[in-house]
């Protein structure tokens, strides 16, 4: 048996407000993180919403990272997901927590295309 990928669900929660509505600080973090976590940046697009919140993906060769924040809330919902046994995720997420210093959070691992090897 073999995955294709790895994909984490991150719930971050009792966020810093100002940071979760900083459209420059979260696009700066998610670059810095997929390049410390080893990933190769292909592309971005980031978006402000009025009157809070930011979204946001970093595409990556190996797949993306994302982010969704509601400042309102305290609350950041980011995935990331790779399809390189290389890619180190947890340091994407190390850097998303030093800016957005949630109270708590959870994170899902889920394996994807788990198959056979021969590709069934």
């Amino acid at each position: 048996m073999r995955e294709l990928g790895r994909h984490y669900v991150f719930e971050l929660f009792g966020c810093d407000r100002g940071a979760l509505d900083d459209l420059k600080a979260i696009e700066v973090a998610m670059e810095e993180g997929a390049e410390k976590a080893g990933a190769t940046i292909v592309g971005k697009v980031f978006h402000k919403f009025a009157p809070q919140g930011v979204t946001g993906v970093v595409i990556i060769a190996e797949s993306h990272f994302s982010i969704h924040t509601w400042p309102e809330l305290g609350y950041a919902a980011v995935d990331i997901f790779t399809c390189n046994e290389m890619t180190e995720p947890m340091k994407a997420y190390d850097v998303l927590v030093k800016l957005l210093a949630p109270k708590s959070s959870t994170v899902m691992e889920l394996k994807r295309g788990i198959m056979e090897e021969g590709g069934r």
